[in-house]
This record gives structure tokens, sequence and C-alpha cells, in this order.
């Protein structure tokens, strides 16, 4: 049984929270008051993206949407830091262009072999034994884990290959890769014989060599997802050079012009950058084909400037030369393609003021503020050095401020997600 082929998948990555901090007191025989020793939490786990060259699709990730790192640790009492999380390795094939699944923008593209963190970890809280101070000798309070990044994301598998074969169905692609290569694709005499690329090392001597591929074909309207569509166009848009297959006999009843025409309108509607990479025209079939029908062909890529080889990939007609004309080209072109990352992660303020009031229909000043609620959650408010620790927040980051430009009253309540308190002056 065959594998799917899967070249684009959508799923969601959260990385690991951090630890909280912890609340803790010195307890040892003969001391008679111990001080804060509360410990930091651990950092939360990475989800890291790691390219692996064994993977060929995005099947995995048919099956599997959701990919979430562990939390670290808490920490704990006797000034002991908790175990910060593992990261979460998820790997893809090299090639696979990693973008924000809200806005289409790269986050990074896997084009080499290494570790890409995509979402990073929230760091640990503090523990009480940072806010003891001359006055406030007894803190009974500590800072909650940072929570870490979470995405939705879409991955696109784009094949890292120096060349790529385009052409309609049936002219001979998997033929002509399979004799220039160690690859073995499926070839047979009908339709859409290959359903996915196939990836092909050329070597023209020991040291020279270039990566090609074979590119299912494509049919008119591509680019606009008829026939196999994107999953055809999504794979030269890395390539430096095409090498344009035309089956030059008409073998099929097809116009060997009209056909190399409309991929051209084709790439033009999917990419106008990958419409002007440069193309080396291929005649195949060209030992069933006549003189007339060569030569006629020959004048369209005269007349166009576009360099011919004439071949028939069945006799191996021509194909000795090929490599190494195709590898003097590429040293000309530059490098593969690679994505730059154009997303900016949302600037995150760890201890920031930024706030929001509004007013309820119940009368209620309602207080957005993330970094408040941190604090709270990490406050014991019916202590009284707590209360005063979240109370001076409260005035130094000016909502206070707010409340009363506000016309805030004694006695109207003040809420912050499900926590209510009354004002008192």
């Amino acid at each position: 049984m065959a594998i799917q082929f899967v070249d684009i998948a959508r799923i969601y990555i959260k990385a690991g929270n951090g630890g909280n901090g912890a609340v803790a007191f010195h307890r040892e025989k003969y001391v008679a008051s111990g001080g804060p020793d509360g410990g930091d939490g651990g950092r939360g786990g990475n989800v890291v993206f790691r390219a692996d060259r064994n993977l060929s699709t995005l099947m995995d990730f048919k099956y599997k949407r959701k990919y979430i790192a562990k939390n670290g640790e808490d920490g704990r009492g006797s000034n002991q830091s908790g175990r910060g999380a593992e990261d979460l390795i998820v790997r893809v094939p090299i090639g696979t262009v990693i973008k924000d699944a809200e806005t289409g923008l790269v986050i990074a593209d896997i084009s080499e072999e290494k570790d890409y963190i995509i979402a990073k970890g929230g760091k640990g809280g503090l523990g009480n034994q940072h806010f003891a101070t001359p006055t406030r000798q007894i803190p009974r309070f500590a800072k909650p884990g940072y929570k870490g990044e979470e995405f939705n994301v879409t991955l696109e598998l784009k094949l890292i290959a120096d060349v790529g074969l385009i052409g309609f169905p049936n002219v001979g692609k998997s033929t002509i890769i399979s004799t220039i290569s160690s690859a073995k694709p499926k070839i047979a005499n009908y339709h859409f014989t290959t359903l996915t690329p196939v990836l092909g090392v050329v070597r023209v001597d020991e040291e020279a060599s270039f990566v090609a591929a074979d590119i299912p074909g494509i049919i008119e309207g591509a680019s606009d997802g008829i026939g196999l569509g994107h999953d055809f166009l999504r794979h030269v848009e890395r390539c430096r050079l095409l090498l344009h297959v035309v089956d030059v006999s008409g073998s099929e009843g097809r116009n060997p012009i009209d056909d190399f025409n409309l991929i051209n309108t084709e790439l033009v509607s999917f990419s106008e950058e990958l419409a002007k990479r440069p193309q080396i025209a291929i005649a195949n079939k060209a030992d069933i084909a006549t003189e007339e029908q060569i030569e006629e062909f020959k004048a369209f890529c005269d007349e166009k400037d576009i360099q011919l080889f004439v071949i028939s990939a069945a006799t191996r007609q021509g194909l000795t030369d090929l490599p190494g004309v195709v590898y003097n080209e590429l040293q000309k072109l530059p490098p593969v393609i690679k994505y730059e990352p154009e997303y900016v992660k949302p600037e995150i303020v760890e201890d920031g003021n930024a706030f929001n009031i509004f007013r309820s229909d119940d009368g209620a000043f309602n207080i957005e503020a993330e970094w408040l609620v941190r604090i709270l959650n990490g406050c014991d408010i019916d202590d009284y050095e707590s209360l005063q620790y979240f109370q001076r927040r409260l005035r130094d980051s000016g909502i206070i401020d707010k409340l009363e430009e506000m016309d805030v009253k004694e006695g109207d309540t003040i809420r912050i997600e499900d926590f209510e308190f009354d004002y008192i002056i």
C-alpha cells in the first residue's frame, strides 16, 4: 500500500507554562523564626521543530493536530527551584515552511538540519524569598509562572531542489529523471502516473551534483486548483532552473507549442516571480517525431530565445550531455530560495502596566490587565502584607488614578476576572 503524500497541514502548538514560585518559610529545630525560602518555578518546555531528512511527507500531522510542551515544575521550600520542562521536539521534512495560520506570514523556513524554536516556554515565577525587605520580612506571596507561547500554524512542504522538471502529464518527466539520477519513480503510459514529487540526485562527476525534482504533471487551470493544482506548483517555488518537458511528437494529439505556453500561463497565474525562473526546453519523444515537428518546435524556441535539448528518454538519445549543461547553468544562478521570517510575535511586557477599564451593565468597574491577574494569583489577599503589595501595584500602575477619573465611589464593585472587591477610599 502506497503512503499518502501530504504536503500541507494545520496544527496547534503550545509551549509549556513556567512553574509557580513557592511561598515557604525556613523551618529548623532551634531556629525561632526562619525567613522566606520559597524557590522559583522552572521554565516551561519550548516547542522545537527539527529538520529530518528521513521524512518526505507531512502525513503524521494529518492525524495529530495538537502539540503541547510540558509545564515547568513549581518551586519548593528550602530555596529549591522547580525543574525546567524538556523541550517538545517536532520532526518535519526539510523544506517545510511554517506560517502563522491567521495571517499567512512566514514564521520559519526549515531548510537546514538544525533545531528551530517556534514557541518559547514561559519563565518560571519568583519565590517569596525575592520579596523580603527590611520592612516586609514575611512576604506571603510569590509570582506565578509566565504562560508559554501558543499558535495555530500552517505547515507547507516546499521541496528543496535545484531543478524542477515541469510539463503536462505523460510527456516523459519520470523517465528522464530515472535516467539521469538515482530516483526510481513509477512509470507507466497513462496520465498522472506521478502523484507525488520525486527527488533525485544527479551526479555530473565526483564533486559536482545537483538535486532534480520530478513534479507531478498539471493541466490547464492548475493555478485555480484544478487537477493536482497547487500540489504541483508549490513544489517548483524553490527551484532555480526549470526543465520544461514537452512531447514534441504530439503523440496524444496535443501541440507541444500550445502545451509549453499553457504551462507558462499557469506559472504566471500562480506566481509572477516563479514564471521568471530560467527554463531549458526539453523536446522529448524525438524518436517518434517527424523532422517537421522537431524543426517547428526549434523555430519556436529560437524565437523565444529559449535553450533547447532534443531527446528521447526512452532510447536515451541526447541525454548524455544534459546533466553537464544543467550543472553549468546552475553555477550562474543564485542559491536555492529560503523564505525569510515575516511574522513578528506580539511584544510581551512581562511586568508592564498596560490595562483597560470599562464599566459593565451591573455598574461594576472591570479591570483588564494580564499582569495584574498574575500578581493577584500569587497573593494571599487575607494576608496584610500581601494585600499591601497588591494595593501598591494598583496605585503605582495608574489604575487607581484612572478609576478616580471615571468617578468611582466608595463601595463601588471592582472586578478583575472572577475576583471582586469593594472600592474603599
